[in-house]
This record gives C-alpha cells, sequence and structure tokens, in this order.
C-alpha cells in the first residue's frame, strides 16, 4: 500500500517514495490549463498528490476494520462499509501498479522487493499468528508462511504481481487479459488458500490497471468537471449501497471466494468480476479526484502507511479480547463515531516519523549481508558497493 525505498503498502507501494515517472518534457507550447496538470512534480521530492491518496486510503481501511463488530446492529453502518470497502483496496492497489511501472527484475530491484516486501511478510505473519494466538484462544494455531494470516495477503499479493510485471508491459492488451485471468479465479473452486491466490488473481486487474496508467490520467481527474461529477456519482453509489445490504453481499468486494463458495451458480463468478471492477473503478476515479493536490498536514504521513497498515491490525485484533465492543452504547450511533474517530486516530499515529524509525530494522531493513555485490562499482576506498539505482535510494 514508507522511508524511501520501494516497497508495498494495506495497504499500498508505502516506499515508492517519489513519483519516478520518466516521461519525456513535452515540446514548447503553451502550458496546460490549471485543473488539466497531472500532480505537481518535482526532483528529488516526494509527490503529495500520491502520499495524500495513499494516507486517507490507509484510513478508510483501519475505519473499515473497526467497523466490522457493528455490521449487524446498524444498516447505516454496513452500508458504509459497503462503500468503502468498494474502493479502497482497489485504490491501493491501483497506486502500487503506478508505482511498479519500472520494475525491470534488476537485482538493485529485486532486492528492494525482498527487503520491503517478502521480509516484512515473513516477520508479520509470524507475528500475526502468535498474537492471534492470544487475541483469538487458538493456541494451536501453526506459523504457515502460504497461508497469509489477516492483512499479510497484501504483501504476499504485491510480491506476485511485482515479479510478473515485465510480462504485463509486454502484453498488448494487459488490462482485457488480467480481467480474464480474474474471471476464471472467480470460477475456480479448486484454487487453494497458499498465498491467498483467489485474492492475488482476483485483484490482479486493479494492479495492471496501474501499470498502464500515466501522470496525464491523473491530471484528467484533478478537472474540475470530473471533481463535480464525482459528488453526485459517489452518493449514488452509497445510496445503493444501502439499499443493498439487505439483498446483495458485500463478500463480493473482498474478492477471497469463487462464486461457488458464495453460494451462487458460478457464471456469477465472471459477471460480478465485471460488475465490481467497473463499480470500483468509478469509486477509486471519485475518490482520487477529491485528494488534495497540495502538501498538507497529513502528507508526510502517506510515506508511512505500510507501517500503518501493518501495525493496526495488532490493535484490531486486540479489541475483542479487551471487551472494547462489549458496552452496550458501542452498538448504537454514538459506538459508530467512537470507533471511528479512535481507528482514524490510532492509524494516523502509526504512520509518524517516530514510530517508523522504531519499526524500520523490519520493514525496510538493508540487509546488505545478505546480497551479492552488483559488479563494476566500487566505492571511493576501493571497495566494491552496491549501485543505488532506485530514486530515493540512501
Amino acid at each position: 500500500m514508507s522511508g524511501s525505498r520501494e516497497t508495498a503498502a494495506p495497504v499500498d507501494d508505502a516506499s515508492a517514495a517519489r513519483h519516478t515517472d520518466r516521461t519525456p518534457a513535452p515540446p514548447p507550447g503553451p502550458a496546460p490549463a490549471r485543473s488539466e496538470r497531472p500532480p505537481a512534480r518535482s526532483a528529488g521530492r516526494r509527490d503529495a498528490y500520491f502520499d495524500n491518496a495513499k494516507y486517507l486510503a490507509i484510513v478508510l481501511v483501519a475505519v473499515g476494520h473497526a467497523w466490522e463488530p457493528l455490521r449487524s446492529d446498524s444498516r447505516t453502518v454496513t452500508a458504509l462499509y459497503t462503500f468503502v470497502y468498494a474502493f479502497h483496496m482497489p485504490a491501493f492497489i491501483v497506486i502500487s501498479g503506478y508505482f511498479s511501472r519500472n520494475f525491470d527484475a534488476s537485482p538493485a530491484r529485486v532486492r528492494r522487493l525482498v527487503t520491503g516486501v517478502a521480509v516484512p511478510y515473513v516477520v508479520f505473519e509470524t507475528a500475526y499468528t502468535l498474537y492471534t494466538r492470544w487475541s483469538d484462544h487458538a493456541p494451536d494455531r501453526d506459523i504457515s508462511l502460504l497461508n497469509p494470516l489477516y492483512l499479510t495477503w497484501f504483501l504476499a499479493a504485491l510480491f506476485v504481481w511485482r515479479l510478473t510485471t515485465p510480462i504485463w508491459r509486454q502484453l498488448r492488451w494487459p488490462l482485457p487479459v488480467a480481467l480474464a485471468v480474474a474471471a476464471l479465479a472467480s470460477v475456480s473452486s479448486s484454487i487453494g488458500g497458499d498465498l491467498d491466490l483467489q485474492r492475488v488473481l482476483q485483484f490482479l486487474p486493479y494492479f495492471v490497471l496501474g501499470l498502464c496508467l500515466r501522470p496525464e490520467h491523473f491530471g484528467l481527474l484533478r478537472r474540475w468537471s470530473v471533481r463535480l461529477c464525482a459528488l453526485p456519482v459517489a452518493a449514488a453509489a452509497l445510496a445503493v449501497a444501502y439499499w443493498s445490504v439487505p439483498h446483495l453481499g458485500y463478500r463480493w468486494f473482498f474478492h477471497r471466494d469463487s462464486a461457488e463458495q458464495l453460494g451462487v451458480p458460478a457464471w456469477y463468478g465472471p459477471v460480478m468480476t465485471l460488475a465490481t471492477f467497473g463499480c470500483s473503478l468509478v469509486l477509486v476515479a471519485c475518490f482520487l479526484a477529491w485528494v488534495p493536490g497540495r502538501r498538507t498536514w497529513f502528507t508526510a504521513l502517506g510515506a508511512g502507511t505500510l507501517y500503518g497498515y501493518l501495525l493496526h491490525g495488532f490493535v484490531a485484533q486486540g479489541a475483542k479480547p479487551a471487551h472494547w465492543y462489549d458496552p452496550a452504547w458501542m452498538h448504537g450511533p454514538l459506538g459508530a463515531v467512537t470507533a471511528t474517530l479512535v481507528a482514524a486516530a490510532v492509524v494516523t499515529l502509526l504512520c509518524t516519523p517516530p514510530v517508523r524509525r522504531v519499526f524500520r530494522f523490519v520493514m525496510e531493513p538493508t540487509m546488505a549481508w545478505a546480497f551479492r555485490t552488483p559488479e563494476g562499482r566500487v566505492d571511493q576506498g576501493g571497495r566494491r558497493n552496491a549501485a543505488r539505482v532506485l530514486p530515493g535510494s540512501r
């Protein structure tokens, strides 16, 4: 879905630190209208627009988890939950794909993939297993690196998606192919739980879409005409979500089960794959249209979304054994508001620089000892040194 290295995010590509698009400069001529310019960029600086988007999306992830115990008590909470789940992870994944466009499986980028995605996956998969043995009263729960637990599925998925990036970059019609793969996965009940492959395949089109995007596409979303249209569209989607509570299940937006596992005929799978993709794509566009493009008080927190994503899960998992939802008032409007504010505050705190400094050794380990030194690079002392080819590397 942090710091200065190119890694995952919750939800996101958290340490794809700078907007590194290498699009050639436009020819001389009159500047485009202000509303049509892509998000601002400058050499050596992070892109405020994407940091803002990642922070706002991670807040929605945390708030969605806080609403889970309240869904059965309120149709309104369930409608909001459905609405948010329709676009918050797709938004993260689209941004992750966008920042993965330059992944070419070079040694330096593979090292970043290992240290920024694979290592946190192993660490937090183990940590969540040990923690939930207590929180879920499951003392015999096995540590399984092939069966992602709770939030770690996103790291496993990002690892697979990014490794396949060179393939998608070579295809003539990558997005239709990715949609076909997702549709086939939705009718394949035999796909096991290894690496949460069902979810990896069903969310794949969003990552591939991100690979296909360019700065000018985000510039189009910043037009005032688009931003104004986004308001009634989002309001209509929220109304549909409220209507759908007794009729349709929000589990379709989880993308972790096949059609038959959801208790419907197999042919529903491809239909719902296209329907949910279209719905999510529209809402992602509405969300990104209203993300601020300027620096705000929370812009710097966008660099720490991987930290907020992985760490807030311990708070969410600890809520049940801590009996936070036991008071009766927590299951009314005041409780929903309280859960929302607390979740937003907690994840915000977990994205701050002090927390990142404490956990950087597991989120962004250097691990120079684990890799071969690239050939042809020698430091000033005559020793071979790793080539720092990724923008934002220290």
